[in-house]
């Protein structure tokens, strides 16, 4: 492979570490690479505890969102931090030969204090937190943040704190393991610590097949378990979980945890299966958990009092649900329903030299009425890149994508200019492509591909923001209700309907549902 391959992290010492070992991995493999430092919330924010924050992937969305915008090629991580569900069109490429995997006490003085009554321990994760508390139930807990070098720095300047919870792994790998420590063997980790995960795009194949080079199988089957066993309890930052699993004489050894919030209640879980029956470990290990009272402890955390409602105007998955900041409450219905319409076959038989597509309906419209042997379409241009994914996988390569439709017909009044286009639009279409490429001297043919029907709820109650994914959405969200609140938009043409509705307008950086859901949780959260 002769390109550079782009490597994105965290721009801290430790996530700098990581993406050094990866690049150093890469240089043996004969691949020249360059590291590309981003800025993640979880490194900009430090005046709350993680858990407060509430938001899955706090550390790795900004390098998501690198990805997505094709800024790098692949995204190293502390796999630990990185959500069970990951956005759409983001795999989990390679995972490394694991680290220490415990958990460390960094004391002060002496361990006196551990055998004392009163005693403060300072740490941001709620696992530990929780986990100190069931062991140590008279002793106090304080919120510790930053990284690992402004934490010891703050270890040692505060006079009331007696000790503090690192991961062994990431101190070790700074070369900062201090003399006055002890590793925390009882204390179960975080699913997948210790590990660091390398995140690629699905579709960049040339990049994947770097990455498998990379991937330790053992690391890969023990995170794996322990990252399911977390999903299936519908865990992330914000709950007390814990999991392990090694493997040792071909056994694969597992125990799992969650705890409440303040440590007053356990339930714990272990089981060993031979390697290779070991695929339902985490799927019977958390319904052990669940059928013991799990179900209760998980529904208090999830019980917590919700700050701010917002309605989606399409309906989210449940890991998309997953995705919002625990003080989030969410709704979510359809509020347009799609049909593809009969398109002539003389339209589409015909030999069309440039074509533009800038939804998958319009996508699906099309094979729907005609196999794409029978196509000619020779230079299709698009927009967004899960709607190009799917032209290439259903119709034909795509010669140029652009973000949003304007972009792409800004792009298009230069390249084709003097040339005729065929635009399989909707019925409701509301961009403004056309009218930017007859500006161009771009001659358009407007082919009704499917029909676009209001289908919006009447809300019954006052929410504080509601989501939008396309000009038709907020239409038809307007047609029946109020502009009330903050409209969260997808891209720039949902947020120019908006803006003649809402007074508050707030943009997602790329256009996905998972995007848009981060755009909340971010709003929230600085507000």
């Amino acid at each position: 492979m002769s390109k550079v391959i782009r490597i994105g992290t965290r721009d801290s010492k430790l996530a700098q570490w990581q993406a050094n070992a990866v690049q150093n991995m890469l240089v043996k493999l004969g691949h020249e690479s360059v590291l590309v430092p981003i800025k993640s919330s979880g490194d900009i924010i430090q005046d709350k505890p993680l858990y407060q924050l509430g938001i899955t992937g706090i550390f790795t969305k900004a390098l998501d969102i690198a990805l997505l915008n094709e800024e790098i090629d692949i995204a190293v991580h502390s796999f630990k931090d990185v959500p069970t569900i990951l956005p759409n069109g983001i795999i989990q490429a390679a995972v490394l030969k694991r680290g220490n995997v415990n958990d460390l006490l960094v004391f002060k003085k002496n361990e006196e204090f551990l055998s004392q009554r009163e005693a403060v321990i300072a740490t941001g994760s709620l696992r530990r937190r929780a986990q100190w508390l069931n062991r140590y139930p008279t002793h106090t807990t304080e919120d510790l943040r930053g990284n690992v070098n402004t934490r010891l720095q703050k270890l040692d300047d505060n006079e009331h704190w007696n000790a503090a919870i690192f991961a062994a792994a990431g101190i070790g790998r700074l070369g900062l393991m201090p003399e006055n420590s002890v590793k925390l063997d009882w204390m179960i980790p975080a699913p997948a610590q210790g590990a660091i995960m390398i995140a690629t795009l699905d579709d960049n194949e040339a990049i994947k097949e770097v990455c498998a080079e990379l991937n330790h199988e053992e690391t890969e089957i023990c995170t794996s378990i322990e990252r399911k066993f977390l999903n299936l309890l519908e865990g992330g930052c914000t709950a007390p979980i814990g999991a392990l699993a090694f493997i040792k004489d071909e056994e694969v050894n597992f125990k799992g945890i969650l705890l409440s919030k303040d440590g007053t209640k356990k339930i714990e879980v272990e089981k060993v299966e031979k390697l290779g029956n070991h695929h339902d470990i985490a799927e019977f290990c958390s319904n052990f958990i669940i059928e013991r009272g799990g179900k209760v402890l998980i529904d208090t955390v999830k019980s917590a009092k919700k700050d701010k409602n917002v309605y989606s105007t399409k309906l989210l998955t449940e890991s998309q649900r997953q995705l919002f900041n625990e003080t989030v409450g969410v709704e979510s219905s359809n509020f347009i329903k799609i049909s593809s319409n009969r398109i002539k076959p003389s339209i589409l038989k015909a030999e069309h030299n440039n074509v533009i597509i800038t939804s998958k309906n319009g996508v699906e419209a099309i094979v729907e009425n005609m196999p794409k042997e029978d196509l000619r379409f020779h230079n299709i241009y698009c927009v967004g890149r899960r709607t190009k994914k799917l032209i290439e996988q259903k119709i034909g390569p795509v010669k140029h994508s652009e973000r949003n439709a304007k972009r792409l017909a800004e792009y298009l009044s230069k390249s084709i200019k003097g040339e005729v286009v065929t635009y399989f639009c909707s019925n409701l279409r509301l961009d403004d492509l056309p009218k930017i490429l007859n500006k161009g001297n771009v001659i358009v043919n407007e082919v009704e591909a499917y029909k676009t029907r209001f289908d919006a709820l009447k809300l019954k109650d006052k929410i504080d923001g509601a989501l939008f994914y396309s000009p038709s959405t907020v239409e038809s969200f307007v047609s029946i209700n109020r502009a009330y609140g903050v409209a969260f938009c997808i891209g720039e043409s949902t947020a120019k309907v908006a803006r003649q509705y809402f007074k508050n307008i707030e943009i997602a950086k790329v256009p996905t549902v998972e995007s848009v859901i981060d755009l909340v949780n971010d709003y929230y959260m600085n507000s």
